[in-house]
């Protein structure tokens, strides 16, 4: 009989979530990015030949600017995974940490071992720190504008991660029965879509005894789009165009 002592230790891997990869708009704040954006974005708008009343050729030399000055997102997000606390500290630990994990996977003794769990001790500390810091920091700006953003940002952000957004495991029929398997709940879903975008509502009536005003209508002057632009709020979503407000 051949008699050996083992350490296992069980992991359970994170799956990446595969996101839409985005510009890096909110980097914008940082006055060095600003000023380099607007640079970008001027030169850029100085040699192009098409008309720059149309607003798509802007909008393409706006988005060509952001994505080589501010740069974008990687589209991998580790799922349920709290991270706008993290700072450089958090991040070096967690490098070595990784690095001593590697190191005992190769030599595979004690002395590499210890020095691994001695890290994940470190990495805890570092992040009870680093969390305590980030949370008194919000509690300090509850009160302005920024801090009520990252308020409104972690309780997405908890909300998200006690849902489950990736999948739809059960789903009602029209009776109420619950479906289970994959086969059922799609076609389920396809029959509320069929039945939700061809149901007839009641068509609205034209009053034909109206008298009709006709008269010319100035078009929209660039001191409207000014005091429109400088009236809406930053931070919200892109639109169809995908420039912020701030851009």
């Amino acid at each position: 009989m051949v008699v050996c002592r083992m350490v296992l230790e069980a992991r359970m891997k994170r799956r990446r979530v595969r996101t839409e990869r985005r510009i890096r708009w909110w980097k914008l704040k940082e006055e060095e990015c600003s000023v380099r954006f607007r640079e970008e974005v001027r030169e850029r708008l100085s040699g192009v030949k098409e008309v720059l009343d149309d607003w798509a050729t802007t909008a393409g030399v706006m988005r060509e600017a952001a994505r080589k000055v501010l740069g974008v997102t990687s589209g991998n997000r580790k799922e349920d995974k709290e991270t706008w606390w993290w700072n450089e500290e958090v991040q070096e630990s967690i490098r070595r940490k990784r690095l001593a994990k590697q190191k005992w996977d190769r030599q595979s003794d004690e002395k590499s071992r210890q020095e691994y769990k001695e890290m994940r001790q470190q990495v805890k500390r570092d992040v009870a720190k680093a969390k305590e810091k980030a949370y008194e920091e919000l509690y300090e700006r509850l009160d302005t504008k920024e801090g009520e953003k990252d308020l409104y940002r972690l309780a997405r952000q908890r909300d998200r991660a006690g849902k489950d957004v990736l999948q739809v495991r059960a789903v009602k029929d029209g009776e109420g029965n619950v479906l289970t398997s994959e086969e059922s709940v799609l076609r389920r879903w396809r029959e509320y879509f069929e039945q939700l975008m061809n149901e007839e509502n009641q068509r609205e009536r034209r009053l034909d005894d109206v008298e009709m005003v006709k008269q010319d209508v100035d078009k929209i002057s660039k001191e409207e789009v000014r005091a429109a632009i400088k009236r809406m709020k930053s931070g919200k979503s892109v639109g169809p165009d995908d420039i912020p407000v701030e851009a």
